[in-house]
């Protein structure tokens, strides 16, 4: 069990089967001390779009700066998200236009007690200053279009990764779900595409991460052989413990090792176990999320391991509604016998390797 030391899990909790609510677990003193010293950082956190609510004011997002400092969350990345359009010229510009605006206003909702950050330096140091710290990401490569400098400019302003795909094929890669209503067959280019492939060099080149979630098996597979750089799944579940075209399978979490990379859990309900009925109004819970933390510590060991929510695009579970329950994560953790330094490296110790390697490869 790669990194794990004397760490025994406890047995997966099969959860929300006689009830729908759980009580939350317990918080120990050492959990809330654990919680307390952790640079805790969830990677994948989505915005609404085009009018976003002041985040220092209370809202009914799932994330806002009170909610953050209520739940002792440290750092966020804000997602400027561009669903999948028409492939012309048009649909880029249009795309492009709105990941831009996205990430100008992210960066604006920094000063005073958050900190913008676009490095694991500066990431360190908003926590050690005691300040929040908020970070960008672009969700969609479609809003790169044919244009590669557009990832430098993004890179400039900030962003730290971007998503191959979303929803429906690009003309970088293959989605894992396709939109039929976009005229998508199963796939448009067997995994990447030519282009995939010169995105992906110049993403190392600049130093901006690659995040594999949403990219069909192939094109995930293609792009951890391909980069540099260790890749990244921002927010994903194992399939292993739920079948789902947005899950990594066992192989693919293996790739994943062999190059260094990581798979942040995310906490979508239908991604975490199969909901009765539709769905509709359910959720998972925190016990359901550690299952797949586990799952993806056994098999491919504790340095390949993280955390994400998706909150505000689809992410939230029972008893982690939003940012404020942040703590029931670090308890369930805890309970399961993650220490200290296994839990910091799954909160954002892995994730700042990764993009301390961004930067080193850019360099």
């Amino acid at each position: 069990m790669g990194g794990l030391g004397r760490l025994t899990l406890a047995a997966p909790h099969r959860s929300l089967a006689a009830e729908e609510n759980p009580a939350p677990v317990p918080e120990t003193d050492d959990a809330a001390r654990i919680h307390a010293q952790t640079l805790t950082l969830d990677t994948h956190v989505d915005i609404p779009w085009p009018d976003p609510p002041d985040p220092s004011g209370e809202t009914k997002r799932h994330v806002d700066f009170g909610k953050m400092r209520r739940g002792g969350l440290g750092a966020v990345v804000f997602i400027a998200y561009v669903p999948q359009g028409p492939l012309t010229a048009e649909g880029h510009d249009a795309a492009a236009a709105r990941a831009e605006a996205m990430l100008r206003h992210i960066a604006g909702t920094a000063g005073g007690d958050r900190a913008f950050c676009a490095d694991a330096p500066a990431l360190e140091a908003a926590k050690a200053e005691g300040k929040l710290a908020v970070l960008s990401a672009v969700e969609n490569g479609y809003a790169m279009g044919e244009d590669l400098a557009r990832l430098a400019d993004w890179r400039r302003m900030g962003a730290i990764y971007v998503t191959l795909t979303h929803n429906g094929h690009n003309l970088l890669a293959d989605s894992a779900i396709p939109r039929k209503d976009l005229g998508d067959g199963p796939e448009r280019h067997g995994g990447l595409s030519a282009l995939g492939r010169a995105a992906i060099a110049e993403m190392n080149r600049v130093g901006l991460l690659v995040d594999v979630s949403h990219a069909s098996r192939a094109a995930m597979l293609q792009a951890a052989e391909a980069s540099r750089t260790p890749v990244v799944a921002t927010h994903a579940c194992c399939a292993a413990l739920r079948p789902h075209p947005r899950n990594l399978d066992d192989a693919q979490l293996d790739a994943l090792k062999a190059v260094g990379g990581l798979i942040q859990i995310t906490a979508v309900s239908s991604f975490l176990r199969a909901m009765p009925g539709n769905g509709a109004g359910q959720a998972a819970s925190v016990a359901d999320y550690v299952d797949h933390v586990d799952h993806a510590v056994r098999r491919i060991g504790i340095d390949h391991v993280g955390l994400s929510s998706d909150f505000d695009g689809g992410g939230w579970l029972s008893d982690w509604p939003d940012a404020a329950r942040s703590r029931a994560v670090t308890a369930e953790l805890h309970r399961r016998g993650y220490g200290a330094r296994e839990i910091g490296l799954l909160w954002s110790g892995n994730f700042r390797r990764l993009m301390r390697l961004a930067a080193r490869q850019a360099a």
